[in-house]
């Protein structure tokens, strides 16, 4: 028997320029949910960009304000978190998160993020030689990380509303299917 599942969340995962903090604003308007970014919350809180935050302290320290972040998160209800590129590629933080959100992965091909993200300076992972290289690595990487999300959709091709109505849909599907499993477990 599978312990049942409550979605009081949504979280959006995947990597960077897929569309998440856009379509989350979206989102959290439409189900009249309150919005969070975690990179912007990370930012506001430290007093710091994550830019000067992986220069002056590093990676690991930026992880740890967001697995920080990851476990404040579970008594949170009635949100859309938009998470940074990197905090679901943590095992760890995807359980979390899964315990009370429906977790959506948002993909794109390597070439379609460098498209949308080669000309932000704010992006210190791109800080590379090669940043189309760069991306694929790290998107190899993260993949079997990203899979594991309860649903996943592909934004190259669709806009934000496209993206959003599915998430949207997505959403009210996953919370009818679980609150009927509950009822006919009684």
């Amino acid at each position: 028997m599978t312990v049942p599942r409550h979605f009081y969340n949504i979280a959006l995962v995947g990597f960077m320029g897929v569309g998440k903090s856009s379509v989350g604003r979206m989102l959290a308007g439409q189900l009249r949910f309150d919005f969070v970014d975690t990179d912007d919350l990370i930012e506001k809180r430290a007093g710091q960009s994550i830019t000067t935050i992986f220069a002056q302290q590093g990676e690991a320290a930026f992880r740890e304000m967001e697995r920080q972040l990851v476990v404040e998160m579970q008594g949170w209800r009635r949100h859309v978190i938009a998470t940074g590129g990197g905090l679901a590629a943590n095992l760890e933080n995807l359980a979390s998160l899964k315990q009370h959100a429906l977790v959506v992965c948002l993909w794109a091909t390597p070439e379609a993020i460098f498209a949308r993200v080669r000309h932000q300076s704010h992006r210190p992972l791109l800080r590379d030689a090669d940043p189309l290289e760069k991306i694929r690595a790290l998107l190899a990487a993260r993949a079997p990380a990203y899979k594991q999300a309860d649903v996943l959709i592909n934004t190259a091709w669709r806009s934000q509303m496209e993206v959003t109505t599915q998430v949207a849909h997505q959403f009210q599907l996953a919370s009818r299917t679980e609150r009927s499993r509950v009822e006919k477990s009684y």
